[in-house]
């Protein structure tokens, strides 16, 4: 008997068992430990989402130091989203959790790649990866809340860190060359500074929108539209005709027809626009680069920036069309100053490859202001 209850625990801890999703439609009494939500599973040496959460991806995502995201949502069940072109109306009780990591190598080394293996809609292998936090979205009564959790070393659970936290990193390119990250986990307030959108409204979620989803992934009973996915599965109402659906282009691995201006503006839009735009919190710049604003000096071409001097890089114009680094853009989108580059945090680092997309852009319009 003894035999048996004990080959009967290994193999309970050989699946780690968690508990059910976990619905919170109002209180503060949020699990300690990232298991306590139910919405990612230790599983046969994998992360993996759990049966009634859901992966998905975005066509450009946001940079954040080299990082890659496994995401995933989940409803109440018998709770579905309102689609809306702009947003989408999240019932009460939603969960959207992401996950950062990097990929790793056979030596365990950290690898600085834009390409991850991984299909998005897949398990992670955990002896491939090196998990970094877990940020979790909730959708209360009251509004959204925005909880940041930190995996320990051993990767078996990550851990609410109201502070934050932060870990200096280096990166390894397939080249040979090296990259010193200090990789931050952002406070609670900082996660609510970015996701608040629209001045004065609080947290939102910004990736899930349909120009961002509106992309097939190879889940693994056969490639599907994510959208088309998501309403089938119950989780989306009102999704109109796949060609009244926005959608973004990939930054990265453009498809075809994705002309550069579609890519850039993309990774602006992903990158930029939750706090410019008209009604965000960078508004009185008058620079808007969300996908609505058409290009022109809104857009900042040709615009004067409001700040000069440091934060502008005594450049004249956001944008100098033919002129990249004319451009004060650029100048702080390749800046690693906390005084001057943009976005503000998020980020350690340069982005080599969004600064090199950007830079061809810019290069390419029809010269002169």
């Amino acid at each position: 008997m003894r035999r048996a209850l004990g080959l009967m625990l290994v193999l309970l801890a050989g699946c780690d068992q968690q508990p059910d999703p976990l619905y919170l439609p109002e209180g503060e009494a949020y699990p300690e430990k990232l298991s306590g939500w139910g919405m990612v599973q230790r599983a046969n040496g994998h992360l993996q989402p759990a049966a009634e959460a859901l992966a998905y991806d975005l066509n450009t995502p946001l940079f954040s130091d080299y990082t890659h995201k496994l995401r995933t949502v989940w409803l109440p069940p018998g709770q579905a989203a309102r689609y809306g072109a702009e947003r989408f109306d999240f019932p009460v009780g939603t969960v959207l959790t992401k996950t950062f990591y990097y990929p790793k190598d056979g030596q365990g080394r950290l690898l600085k790649t834009s390409r991850d293996e991984r299909d998005p809609a897949q398990a992670l292998a955990l002896a491939k990866v090196k998990l970094m936090e877990t940020r979790v979205l909730l959708r209360q009564r009251q509004g959204w809340v925005a909880l940041p959790y930190v995996w320990d070393d051993a990767q078996q659970d990550a851990t609410l860190e109201w502070a934050g936290a932060s870990a200096a990193l280096e990166l390894h390119d397939e080249h040979g060359g090296t990259l010193a990250v200090d990789y931050q986990v952002p406070d609670a307030n900082q996660c609510a500074g970015c996701h608040e959108e629209r001045h004065g409204e609080g947290v939102q979620p910004l990736g899930p929108k349909a120009r961002h989803l509106n992309r097939d992934l190879a889940y693994p009973e056969g490639v599907e539209n994510q959208l088309q996915r998501w309403q089938r599965r119950g989780l989306l109402q009102g999704l109109p005709a796949h060609e009244n659906i926005p959608r973004n282009a990939q930054a990265s691995a453009p498809r075809l027809g994705e002309s550069l201006e579609q890519q850039a503006r993309s990774y602006l839009d992903i990158n930029c626009a939750h706090c410019h735009n008209p009604k965000g919190p960078a508004r009185t710049s008058g620079l808007y680069l969300d996908a609505a604003t058409p290009l022109g000096i809104p857009y900042g071409l040709c615009k004067q920036p409001v700040a000069a001097g440091k934060g502008s890089g005594n450049r004249l114009v956001d944008i100098h069309p033919g002129q990249p680094d004319a451009s004060v853009l650029i100048y702080r989108v390749e800046s690693t100053d906390p005084s001057v580059m943009m976005p503000e945090i998020g980020r350690s680092t340069a982005h080599r490859e969004g600064l090199e997309l950007l830079t061809r852009w810019i290069a390419g319009l029809p010269r002169g202001c």
